[in-house]
């Protein structure tokens, strides 16, 4: 069976996604993703009216993503634990979080800090359960597919991500505007619960009972990254995209306010950003099979960082978007091309507390991005944060050269 499953030809994109298991665990993480940014901006939104800070909304990020320090933990247990579990688990928690924001505007009228603390704390919850299942939620993609079949299925891994990016802040926003905070939240609290829904309809294939000669402990992981270089690179990679791209979240509502806007500039902005997330998967899907990965990311970062000094050289907003747009698709390109790399390097076993390290790699400097471009828009202006944020993909540009993402394969990395 093992030689017939090989010798079988990979399913195309569009067989992946009429695919009953494969098919339904796309359509959960484009839920889920689509409420995480719901409540984000709905968050960004309500902070930024009860307090007027742009150094608070990052605070909403920093208590969001900040449990991501813990993530390598959950990878742990998504290495050696039931691996659907451990995600219905972790959307749970994050819909307890954003219904708990819907209840805490529905029973009052919280302003200024105290409405912010009650965001904060809701928002946390929802980073908690984030968290929890994450790692498994990324471990669990291999496990749908074949190897041959893997870059398919990282660029339709994306495309959730990317389609959510664009579907979840405009939706957020135009709820904000329309009906208020409370349906907002309650909004994100339902993606989740549809997430929960399609994920229990999904097959997941049990991973073998734990080997005893195996290590699952994180430091396994850890020295795994270390002795693999270009796996190492990859990961700082991420990191600089996770840095640079949340700042089009963060300073959204005090660039749009600088431009003369309110909240529908501040959805038009995040769905600038998603439309060129959009048009990268595109762009992957064209050219996937003629430029090498190792290019994709490079190329991803240049264009990340020119889509940044192009936004923040003008104060005309046409121009501003634009920049979104072209930061969107050099996040699309980064992020799917890194992503491929380091599933088709890691070993089985490791898989869950390596897509750990590339959550936390991606997730947690977020919240320094945040709180860094927050302060900076707070003391001088939201357009020189802005182009503040194209530093750390540059810095990553130097590092992940083509020929330095080559220097070893993944054959090649020492067994641990």
């Amino acid at each position: 069976m093992a030689h017939a499953e090989i010798a079988a030809p990979p399913r195309s994109v569009a067989r992946l996604l009429v695919d009953r298991n494969f098919g339904l665990f796309t359509w959960g993480r484009f839920f889920s993703t689509a409420a995480v940014w719901v409540h984000g901006v709905v968050a960004a939104i309500a902070i930024y009216s009860a307090t007027g800070s742009a150094l608070a909304v990052g605070l909403v990020t920093a208590v969001q993503f900040g449990p991501q320090l813990f993530t390598p933990l959950s990878g742990k247990w998504a290495d050696h634990g039931d691996v659907k579990r451990q995600i219905l688990l972790g959307r749970v928690v994050c819909a307890t979080g954003a219904g708990g924001a819907a209840l805490f505007y529905a029973i009052g009228t919280p302003v200024g800090w105290a409405a912010a603390w009650g965001i904060l704390l809701c928002s946390l919850i929802v980073g908690i359960g984030f968290v929890i299942g994450g790692p498994a939620m990324q471990a669990a993609t291999p496990a749908l597919v074949t190897r041959e079949e893997l870059p398919a299925a990282m660029t339709l891994n994306t495309a959730p991500m990317t389609a959510a990016r664009l579907a979840g802040p405009a939706l957020g926003a135009f709820i904000v505007t329309v009906s208020g905070s409370v349906a907002g939240f309650a909004c994100a609290a339902l993606g989740h619960l549809l997430c929960i829904a399609a994920v229990m309809l999904v097959k997941i294939p049990r991973k073998a009972a734990p080997s005893e000669d195996v290590d699952y402990s994180v430091r396994a992981g850890l020295r795994h990254v270390w002795t693999d270089r270009p796996l190492l690179f990859l990961l700082i990679a991420i990191a600089a995209v996770g840095f640079a791209s949340e700042p089009t979240i963060t300073l959204a509502p005090a660039l749009a306010a600088e431009l003369g806007g309110g909240p529908e500039l501040v959805g038009a902005l995040t769905m600038s950003f998603g439309i060129g997330a959009l048009a990268g998967v595109g762009l992957l899907a064209i050219f996937a099979r003629r430029i090498v990965t190792e290019v994709f990311v490079a190329t991803g970062l240049a264009v990340m960082v020119c889509g940044a000094v192009f936004a923040a050289a003008t104060a005309t907003t046409p121009i501003v978007l634009a920049g979104f747009g072209v930061i969107g698709i050099g996040f699309s390109l980064a992020v799917t091309a890194i992503g491929t790399g380091i599933q088709l390097r890691i070993p089985v076993e490791l898989r869950g507390r390596i897509m750990a390290l590339w959550l936390v790699a991606f997730t947690g400097p977020r919240p320094v991005g945040s709180l860094l471009t927050g302060l900076i828009a707070d003391l001088t202006t939201a357009r020189f944060a802005l182009a503040a944020m194209a530093v750390a993909p540059a810095l990553a540009l130097v590092l992940c050269r083509p020929r330095s993402l080559r220097r070893t394969t993944a054959n090649e990395v020492p067994e641990q």
